[in-house]
């Protein structure tokens, strides 16, 4: 057995005891929600749960609730991802309606066949198909669920060994195996094959005349984005969709333990295993690899922070509260109820009171995304899902959640957690001061200020909370600590710093956060945690890797009494060109054009100074400089 899944079945095995504490900026008026939930979670022993709500277009209620990790000695944040099943099909429907909206797609384009949207697909432009109804599914179709695959309806033999529970049913998600054993492919089952199995089993009913809810359908959506935009469907969410929005903590997950997702949450499962999907003959937990979440992408691939959640459903609520990126006909077409089903319109579930909804379940994770015609939104993601086959009081309590949190609230703030960095700083540089002190420097992000954590021999692993202010030290270590020693040694709005009482011997490892605190945020603080930039850094080396001689920059004369001549090889070749002292302070700076620049160093102290060289896309290399009179 290797080590990682000897380690999961361990932590599943582990005892430990559930807390349900609160983390996150309190909300006045707002502590009987943290009480619900405490309550929620303990009627219904779930681990960890993250929870916000916005009013009106303001986030005004973020919070997380007991242990993230499989073992319990992790805190859940407000920060933490979780996956979120099929709260990802209404994800998907955002992207395909952005196409519409753009002219890139129709949602009565045909899907299959010759002259299709998926007609020169690799792989399933190649399938034979019986059935020939399949050549008239349309985008529309799969978005409303009537493209005419039925799941509840049997496709399988009974009993369809290693799955005999699902041999009464026909979605192909369930038995990865038996897919990839049919089609003669090798494990895992790719989303390709998926599709491709229920295009050979062909249709239940004729498309566009009956609902029946579909993984697979979704799939295929999935494969019409890639087919239409040229890149992979994360990449067009991610690029096209999610981050003109600022938002970057949301990816499709992974399947497996040891790859989980930067501050991605674990997961809870009922006890329930079966086959790996890799073909390795080992049975695992459903959670983690008996399912193939990488194959799930459009449908239920997504992990999310519930704060991201939130920032992307405000910007498609047809409110006025906050910009939206689809046009008021695109998100009336969305959410317009569909022919054959009253409830359900495009990746939506929709109500007579203009609500708008998804709910989304998998073995270790259970979700809910809203939008309410009263001007609500909320996303809560627990890491456990609750089967209950015979009460079923779960779901009703998970849904009645919310509404009794606003029915229960004394008053709502003003402020909106929303206002936090769309942009984090960029391109860390260094330069060596001495053995013992380095003078760091980078691009500001849209922050209204950053810290900077440096760490000792590993990477930073430790991250600032919302909510908190941090007390920075240049001195390395007397600065706070966000733990495992991840110490703060800036704070403020500047581009660079000194940082001091370093060990030459040793790799110090540096990570900027911008955040944001304003009357606006209620005067918290709010951190941008995704894409903030790393570097690693030694006193001994940074710096004196590569000399400006080595680049083709020419200094003279050095020593130099007074003016200090820089030329370089080609136009655009440096940006700017500073110099600093033995304390790392810029004392000089000019802005490099052409193809020469000067500095004035008559009036300094006579003693060894640091020019160092930027280029337009950062730091390129350093001279030291003797400055002696004559």
């Amino acid at each position: 057995m290797s080590k990682p899944i000897l380690f999961l079945l361990i932590c599943l095995l582990a005892p430990f005891t559930l807390l349900w504490g609160q983390t996150g900026i309190p909300t006045p008026g707002m502590s009987s929600c943290d009480n619900l939930v405490t309550q929620f979670l303990a009627k219904h022993n779930i681990p960890g749960a993250t929870f916000a709500m916005a009013k009106n277009g303001k986030l005004v209620y973020m919070r997380a609730f007991g242990e993230a990790d499989l073992s319990g000695s992790e805190t859940t944040q407000p920060h933490h991802l979780f996956r979120i099943a099929s709260v990802s099909k209404p994800i998907t429907s955002i992207g395909i309606m952005q196409l519409v909206e753009d002219g890139q797609l129709s949602l009565s384009d045909k899907v299959f066949g010759p002259g299709s949207l998926l007609g020169n697909h690799p792989v399933l432009g190649a399938v034979t198909v019986s059935d020939q109804r399949i050549y008239d599914i349309t985008v529309q179709h799969l978005l409303e669920h009537s493209a005419g695959w039925d799941r509840d309806v049997s496709c399988v033999p009974n009993p369809t060994s290693p799955y005999p529970w699902f041999a009464g049913h026909c979605d192909p998600i369930g038995f990865p195996l038996h897919v990839t054993q049919t089609l003669g492919v090798s494990n895992p089952v790719t989303k390709e094959n998926l599709i491709q199995f229920l295009m050979q089993k062909g249709l239940v009913f004729a498309p566009g005349t009956n609902y029946a809810y579909s993984n697979i359908g979704y799939l295929v959506l999935g494969e019409v984005v890639e087919a239409v935009t040229g890149k992979t469907y994360e990449e067009y969410m991610t690029e096209d969709v999610l981050a003109p929005l600022g938002i970057c903590d949301m990816h499709i997950g992974k399947n497996r333990y040891e790859d989980k997702q930067e501050r991605e949450a674990e997961y809870h499962g009922n006890g329930y295993t079966a086959p790996s999907i890799y073909g390795t003959g080992l049975s695992v937990p459903w959670e983690y690899g008996g399912w193939n979440l990488e194959a799930m992408d459009a449908h239920g691939g997504w992990i999310a922070t519930s704060r991201d959640l939130v920032r992307l459903l405000v910007a498609v609520d047809g409110f006025s509260t906050k910009p939206d990126i689809l046009s008021s006909g695109s998100i009336n077409t969305m959410v317009a109820p569909s022919a054959n089903a009253a409830n359900y319109a495009k990746g939506w579930q929709v109500n007579a009171f203009n609500n708008w909804w998804h709910t989304g379940a998998l073995d270790g994770t259970a979700s809910i995304w809203a939008r309410t015609g009263s001007g609500y939104t909320w996303a809560i993601i627990l890491n456990k899902r609750v089967i209950d086959n015979t009460s079923n009081t779960f779901w009703g309590d998970f849904d009645a959640l919310p509404w009794s949190c606003i029915s229960q609230s004394t008053g709502w703030p003003t402020f909106d957690l929303l206002d936090f960095p769309s942009l984090n700083s960029s391109d860390i540089s260094f330069s060596v001061v001495n053995d013992s002190s380095l003078t760091i420097s980078w691009q500001a992000g849209n922050g209204s200020s950053r810290i900077l954590v440096v760490r000792e021999g590993s990477p930073v692993d430790a991250f600032p909370l919302d909510g908190s202010n941090y007390q920075a030290n240049p001195v390395f270590g007397l600065g706070n600590d966000l733990g495992n020693g991840n110490f703060v040694v800036m704070n403020g709005a500047t581009q660079s710093t000194l940082v001091t009482g370093l060990d030459a011997s040793k790799t110090y490892h540096f990570r900027l956060f911008d955040y944001n605190q304003s009357a606006n945020t209620g005067n918290h603080a709010l951190y941008h945690l995704c894409e903030s930039p790393t570097a690693s850094a030694t006193t001994a080396s940074v710096g004196l890797e590569t000399s400006l001689e080595e680049l083709g920059v020419q200094v003279f004369p050095n020593p130099t009494n007074g003016l200090l001549r820089i030329t370089w090889n080609q136009p655009g070749q440096l940006s700017r060109v500073e110099l600093r002292n033995a304390q790392g302070q810029v004392i000089r700076r000019v802005n490099a054009e052409g193809m020469e620049a000067a500095l004035d160093l008559a009036e300094l102290p006579d003693q060894v100074y640091l020019l160092t060289a930027f280029g337009p896309k950062g730091y390129l290399g350093s001279q030291r400089i003797v400055k002696k009179g004559e």
